[in-house]
Formats: structure tokens, sequence, C-alpha cells
């Protein structure tokens, strides 16, 4: 065994070299356990042939380094080892020269991120509830609530803007109650004219209109036994808002047409992007149905107050398109990353997930780059907000910091809680610039 060879053996990250026919010219020892294929198989092969990697066909990673000569580093990638498994790897490339400087090949390395991934989803279990993604003191306080709100039985009332989540919190009440056997109905009460919102909520008998061909139950009677689920109720019509009430209080529907009261057993759970006590005191919205509606309350925060959660919404948007769109794209840039942390998401989680699914379509793999996002968030950032394509971790953290230090005037207190950190540990970052 060479010397060379003696070095390559002693690296952790695999290591292969191709000659100008893709044949494996060189092959270490990480390279064999990460592949489980032996030096001796690979060595005189072609590289495709060992590998199985996703971008084999198509784009090649050191094909491309050597078409162009520039190297690609750290490109998320998946390969197949020889047991059949998929092993994620992240790829470094670069030209094989000879003494007079000629390409003769190529050299790539690789280092396996199936514990980063495994860790991910570890991480990602102590954050998610039922679908619900945040690690932030109020996502957290919601998740202990939950399993108390579902058991209780009670109407739910889920106020927050548009885009935060309500229809998700409301899955998982229903999920975590004795009801979940049962169907999950859905109704968005803003979505519906007012001349069908009645005969949608409560069903209609055959005859009760002109279009009325034959008998159809209501939402009400496809959720017995079920949830209920009201999106928009701050957008119904005082009419059926009083019609509502009365099936709340005495558990009965009348159907268009109908002579007789129908009885359902459904829980309600309700949502609205309104203020809905500004709408009582306005009386626009009905007390005495507010104070039914709200047994219980519950209050989703908007993104830009809990920016901490922006990290865990793009990985877990990532893994999701990944599969749905088929390509290897690991992550963000620090600039797409900064970028995503300096927007304050006025359309909250869902609009963070069209820009991620917007970034999916251009990007070519890789790393999700800051000219990949749409414009409405990149478009309204300062200079300077971005840091260089190679800023450290230490120099991200910095950035943020002072980002979120300007955007709360200076003070200290409303910084560290939009970071989500306590003050202490942030006075304790900034004297650590100041030596």
């Amino acid at each position: 065994m060479t010397g060379r060879e003696d070095i390559l053996d002693a690296l952790t990250e695999g290591v292969f070299s191709v000659d100008s026919e893709w044949r494996i010219t060189s092959f270490n020892r990480a390279a064999e356990r990460i592949t489980g294929v032996s030096r001796e198989e690979a060595m005189g092969r072609l590289c495709c042939e060992v590998f199985h990697a996703s971008i084999c066909e198509e784009a090649c990673a050191l094909r491309q380094t050597l078409e162009t000569g520039k190297p690609v580093v750290g490109k998320a990638i998946s390969i197949v080892d020889a047991e059949g498994n998929r092993i994620p790897i992240s790829i470094s490339t670069a030209i094989v020269r000879d003494e007079e400087g000629h390409a003769i090949g190529g050299a790539e390395t690789f280092r396996d991120l199936s514990q980063v991934e495994a860790l991910r989803k570890e991480l990602e279990k102590s954050y998610t509830f039922s679908d619900i993604i945040g690690r932030s003191p109020s996502m957290q306080e919601l998740f202990d609530r939950l399993p108390a709100i579902a058991e209780s039985g009670s109407t739910v009332l889920i106020q927050g803007e548009s885009g935060t989540g309500k229809e998700l919190v409301a899955r998982a009440v229903h999920q975590l109650s004795a009801r979940k056997a049962k169907p999950f109905v859905a109704v968005n009460c803003a979505a519906l004219p007012d001349t069908l919102l009645e005969s949608e909520l409560f069903g209609h008998k055959a005859g009760a209109f002109t279009d009325a061909k034959r008998d159809k139950p209501g939402r009400f009677s496809l959720a017995d036994g079920g949830t209920l689920f009201l999106d928009e109720i701050g957008d119904l019509p005082p009419s059926m808002q009083a019609k509502l009430l009365r099936v709340l209080e005495e558990k009965v529907i009348e159907p268009l047409g109908g002579v007789w009261p129908v009885s359902v057993d459904v829980r309600v759970i309700a949502a609205t992007h309104r203020d809905l006590e500004k709408e009582v005191r306005r009386e626009t919205f009905r007390e005495d149905l507010y104070y039914r509606i709200q047994v219980v309350g519950v209050e989703l925060p908007p993104l830009r107050e809990r920016k901490e959660d922006i990290p865990l919404l793009i990985d877990h948007f990532v893994g999701r398109f990944k599969v749905r769109m088929n390509k290897d794209v690991s992550g963000v840039s620090a600039r797409a990353l900064s970028a995503l942390m300096a927007h304050d998401f006025p359309g909250n989680v869902r609009e963070l997930e069209h820009a991620l699914e917007h970034a999916f379509v251009l990007s070519s793999g890789g790393l999700i780059r800051s000219k990949d996002l749409p414009a409405s968030v990149t478009g309204g950032r300062r200079s300077g907000q971005a840091p260089p394509g190679g800023a450290t971790l230490a120099e991200m953290e910095r950035l943020w910091i002072e980002a979120a230090l300007e955007r709360n005037g200076g003070h200290r207190h409303a910084a560290a809680r939009e970071l989500g950190i306590h003050p202490s540990t942030l006075y304790r970052k900034i004297k650590s610039w100041e030596s």
C-alpha cells in the first residue's frame, strides 16, 4: 500500500477517483464502509455502477466539475449501498491533474449524513405535534394544552391571522379526542354565499327550493358523532349566527323544507382571523354566540412573533418538497436563511411554505439560494442584511441578533424575546463581541 493510500484510508470521509473513462482508480476504507462495496470490487468499475447515486443519470457533479473546471462543494445527494439501502451523503469534487497540469480524471469526497438525518428526525419529534411544528415557548405551551382541550369535549374558538395553521390545530384536537374515529368535517363560512350557507350547514329536503331534487344532508349531519370545524366563523351573517346559537344550545338542526327538528351530536370547533371581541363591540357579531363558542379559547401567534420556529419549519417543508419534486435539496444557504429570518411573513406559515415551494421549482439542487426565493421575501431587505456566502455560524448568529436589536429599537429584552433566548444570554453574546 502506498503512502498516499495510507493517508486516504485514515480519513473519515469517503474518497474515490476516476480516470478519463469514469473507471474507479482509488477507493478508500471510508468509501468501503459507507457504500458496503469492497475496494477490490470497486476498482476498475464505472463509478455509476458502484454508487447508484440519485444524480448519476442526469446531473453528475463530477462530470460537471470536469466540464466547467469548477469544484462542487457540499452538495447533498443520496446513494444506494450494496444492500439496497438509501444513504444520504454530501459530496465535493475536484479535478485530478498530471504533473504537467493536464486533467486526467476526477476525485470526489463524500460524507455519510445518516446520523445527521437521524438526529434531525429526533429533533422533529420533540418539536412536532400532529403536524404542528414549533419550538417557541408559545407553541410549546399550546402543545401542553392540546390534550386537555381535546379531552374536555367543549366548544373551542381558535383565533389567529390567516396562514397560522388554525385547521391543523382543529384536526389535532379531533384526533386527540374520544371522537377521533368519527368524521372531521370542515366548512369555510366565508367561502359560501349567504343563500347557500344554511343549506350547506343544516341540509335540505326535496322540494325545499327550485333546484332541490332530493334530500341533501348538511355538514352537521355529516359530522354526527364527530367534529365540525367552522372556519372563518366571524364572517357568518347575523341571521345564521342566531340559528347556529340555537343548534349549539339545543343540539338539534332544522333542514330547509323539513317539518321536524333533527338531533345531532357534534363537537364544534370554530376559527377566525378576526378579533371577535371588537366585532361584538361593533355589534356585528352576537355576544351570546361569542361566549358560547369561546368555552375554550386558543390564540395562535403570527410567525413574526416566533421566528425561532422558522428554521424548523424550513427543514419540514424542504423534506416534504424534496419527496414531492424528487430534487436533492438539502436545505437553504446562509444568505437564503438570513433573508427568510429577516422577513415578517404577513402570510405566516402558509407564506413560508409557498416561498420554499417557489424556491424548489427554481433550485437546481444542493442548497436553496437567496435568488431562488420570491422577490416578496428578498426584495424588501436592506443591503448588508445578508452575510457573505461563506459566513460562519457565529457570523450568522451576530447578524440575526443585530437585526433583532434594530427591529426592536435597541431594546435588548424585546430582542431576546423575539429570538427566543434569555436576556442574560443576549447580554453575554453582545459582551463577547466587545472583547
